[in-house]
């Protein structure tokens, strides 16, 4: 299928004269204090989601100098980009189970092969600003589980556990140079087992007060808060009606965590649409109690599978159905495997102003 583009890349590249922030994405149409903790990395606070993003992309174009290889590597803007989905970050390897090791194994590979992280909000606004011979991939993790983010008390202090996923992605990153906190967190306020914004009612030891202070946390490091209903709800099971209200008290509540945040992203529960597909982009919800409404806009719509999703510059790329690539078994590394074999990996150019493009194939 893209026998083409692989061609393509074995013949070189031309650098197309259109700029990268010209014209707006290809979108279907519709329109408490965080507690002090002892392992917070350097990352700036951010000013607000619009910026924060963008500020870790651009510390991670400064810090990653490209290598020989790099600069060898043929750029392709036009190429697929991995969007990996994980779950839980435990002691063994299941469905929706990530061991620990194995976690810390994916994020060594991923960085030997000259991938760097990245969010769907920069994916979106096309600033994937990263030095010419690298790529881009988005880490997302769904459920917000307290395996993903837990605090250790230790003398009235919260120390992020290093043995979370969070603590882990911290960890690495203070020893691998252009590894900013460009990753996405789909999260449920509501759901059981402890998946109420990364831990409840003590369970997994962690504390009901947490919560928020953990979403905030997220935001002032610069990831990228993503929405995924309320408890998980298989939205082709239920009305227009509670749809609705499970995306909008969703997004509710992050904004009751981080006022102001304007959610752009949504992942997709099991990857199911509901009966009503356009209600997962944007609907409404009258709170009964207080009578006021809630709506919500989404720019972005992950699926649960589907491989690696399209570049932004690709005009057949569609924000509201991006597909990822589950963390399950070998995966994401046989899927860098076959897009380095196809020849259809996006590759930066390092030149923000233009788009690499794939050269014309010679007859």
């Amino acid at each position: 299928m893209f026998a083409s583009i692989a061609t393509a890349l074995l013949l070189g590249c031309v650098s197309a004269c259109t700029r990268k922030n010209d014209g707006a994405t290809a979108r279907a149409s519709a329109s408490g204090t965080t507690p002090a903790v002892s392992s917070v990395t350097d990352t700036p606070a951010a000013a607000s989601n619009a910026t924060s993003a963008a500020s870790a992309s651009t510390t991670s174009a400064s810090a990653a100098a490209s290598t020989g290889a790099d600069a060898a590597r043929v750029p392709n803007e036009l190429g697929r980009i991995p969007v990996v989905e994980y779950h839980l970050i435990t002691d063994h390897d299941a469905l929706y189970a990530r061991e620990r090791n194995h976690f810390r194994r994916d994020l060594e590979e991923i960085y030997a092969r000259d991938y760097r992280p990245v969010t769907i909000s920069q994916i979106l606004d096309r600033k994937i600003d990263l030095p010419r011979g690298l790529s881009p991939i988005v880490f997302v993790f769904d459920d917000a589980s307290p395996s993903q983010f837990s605090y250790i008390e230790r003398n009235g202090k919260l120390e992020i556990d290093p043995q979370s996923g969070l603590g882990i992605w911290l960890d690495f990153r203070k020893t691998h140079p252009g590894w900013s906190n460009s990753a996405v967190f789909c999260m449920l306020p509501g759901a059981a087992a402890g998946h109420n914004f990364f831990g409840d009612k003590g369970i997994d030891g962690q504390k009901t007060e947490w919560r928020f202070p953990k979403v905030r946390f997220l935001h002032d490091q610069g990831f990228e808060l993503c929405s995924h209903t309320l408890w998980h709800a298989n939205l082709g099971k239920y009305s227009d009606a509670v749809v609705q209200e499970q995306i909008a008290r969703g997004q509710l509540a992050i904004d009751s965590a981080v006022p102001g945040y304007k959610v752009r992203t949504f992942a997709l529960p099991l990857g199911v649409w509901p009966k009503n597909r356009a209600l997962a982009k944007q609907g409404s919800w009258t709170d009964p109690k207080k009578g006021t409404v809630v709506r919500y806009n989404n720019e972005a719509i992950l699926e649960v599978s589907g491989g690696p999703t399209r570049s932004p510059y690709d005009p057949q790329f569609n924000p509201l159905s991006i597909t990822r690539i589950e963390a399950i078994g070998n995966d994401p590394v046989r899927t860098l495997d076959q897009l380095d074999k196809n020849g259809n990996r996006y590759v930066s150019d390092g030149n923000p102003a233009v788009v690499a493009r794939p050269a014309a194939p010679t007859k």
